[in-house]
């Protein structure tokens, strides 16, 4: 009975990474493609972003349901990070380099302290970031707390496009992001 157990955790392990981008695997129809941490979907193939809210860093709050109409770039650090402090320059210069083509950024900051998340932010990036200390929504988008750097691009429809397990360089990311902006919003939201 103990061996079924981490079996099955594996298993619902397994399903709910296929879930969160929405592909099929070992199939000629499938349209998502993974290679090198990097894991896109065709328009087709995607699934819907769970709820993503909460507390701003600089304080209120913040529903990415407000950001529909714009790809939405959330990207996970924490101030402890040394990745995230390396990804950052390249960060922001997409959201510079995209932001007038219907592009938002937003960071979600996982266990850290508020204060070290504020400092680390300053003069780094000028996208708003979530305080998410517990990490609930890393892990609602199946982004293990000790995997970060993330990066994850949700279309114009508020589904998963694209899921990047490392860090990022503006010229990795910059295709993606424009890639998905390209893309037009489906008829009342529905593809």
């Amino acid at each position: 009975m103990r061996i079924r157990r981490p079996v099955a955790a594996l298993l619902a392990a397994v399903t709910a990474v296929t879930a969160l981008v929405g592909c099929s695997s070992g199939s000629e129809e499938s349209r998502c493609t993974s290679k090198a941490g990097i894991i896109e979907c065709a328009p087709d193939q995607r699934s819907a972003a769970p709820k993503i809210t909460g507390e701003l860093l600089t304080g209120g709050p913040y529903d990415v349901a407000q950001a529909r109409g714009q790809v939405v770039v959330l990207n996970f650090w924490g101030s402890w990070c040394a990745p995230c402090r390396a990804e950052a320059d390249d960060l922001e210069a997409t959201y510079q380099a995209t932001k007038g083509s219907g592009v938002t950024f937003l960071g979600i900051n996982i266990q850290d302290s508020k204060d070290k998340a504020i400092a680390f932010e300053e003069g780094r990036v000028t996208y708003p970031s979530l305080f998410d200390p517990a990490s609930r929504l890393a892990l609602s988008l199946d982004i293990p707390p000790n995997t970060i750097p993330a990066t994850v691009i949700l279309d114009r429809d508020g589904r998963i496009a694209t899921v990047i397990r490392a860090a990022v360089t503006q010229e990795g990311l910059r295709p993606l992001v424009e890639r998905v902006a390209a893309e037009q919003p489906a008829p009342n939201g529905s593809r």
